[in-house]
């Protein structure tokens, strides 16, 4: 099953999308901010990437575009994870590298559908 690496500072949000993906049968990976997606990323190399926007150290969008940038990784879908939906927030996660956007809150059959398609879509 493919592997997931959730970054989400929040812990109570982390812990409930790492439950809902094993649960679902993922195998997930978790980072409680920027600069710890970023290696966590390099060493288990994940299938997907969940990652919310505002986070302390290093922004998600900051963090996506080191990812993009590293040759192992450029492939590897990253989706973020926002409250903030206005087109501009959006465009500028999509301008940094991110393939999708899931806006907050999702239930949980929401999330593992999602995923299973993103998944899909990328051939992982």
């Amino acid at each position: 099953m493919a592997k997931i690496l959730i970054a989400e500072d929040e812990p109570d949000i982390r812990e409930l999308v790492a439950f809902t993906l094993r649960f679902a049968g993922y195998e997930v990976v978790s980072a409680s901010n920027g600069e710890e997606a970023i290696q966590l990323a390099k060493d288990e190399l994940p299938d997907l990437i969940l990652m919310d926007v505002r986070m302390p150290r290093m922004t998600g969008y900051e963090a996506c575009k080191i990812l993009k940038q590293d040759p192992n990784l450029v492939e590897t879908p990253v989706v973020f994870l926002s409250a903030k939906g206005q087109e501009a927030e959006i465009q500028t996660g999509l301008d940094a590298g991110a393939d999708e956007y899931l806006l907050k809150p999702f239930a949980p059959d929401q999330l593992t559908e999602r995923v299973k398609s993103i998944l899909t879509k990328y051939g992982k």
